[in-house]
């Protein structure tokens, strides 16, 4: 028995569906404080330096998501390398890998 797929406009397109899961998922993390990504919070007390590790939110680099309270000791944070890809596989490898799928079923 074999199935039978509708192809919507969406689906006969692989680009639209990269860009609207990109678009989708990049408002997600940017909007929403999702403690996901591994990254490090650079701490100053009196007259020390430390790192701290710690899972950060896409969020926090536009300014949402954190009280500013929670900021009075904290110099910079940034995510780690291993927080980057992870962030760049969420927000452009899976919708890669949905876009492909779907180029796959058209071509079959």
């Amino acid at each position: 028995m074999q199935a039978h797929y509708t192809h919507t406009k969406m689906t006969k397109k692989p680009i639209l569906i990269f860009m609207a899961t990109s678009l989708l998922l990049l408002a997600i993390f940017f909007l929403f404080p999702i403690n996901l990504f591994d990254g490090e919070i650079v701490r100053v007390e009196k007259h020390r330096e430390y790192i701290v590790q710690a899972p950060l939110s896409l969020s926090y680099f536009i300014g949402i998501g954190y009280d500013a309270e929670d900021m009075t000791d904290v110099k910079t944070f940034y995510l780690t390398v291993k927080g980057a890809v992870i962030a760049v596989i969420f927000t452009l490898g899976i919708p890669a890998l949905l876009a492909y799928r779907s180029h796959i079923r058209n071509n079959k």
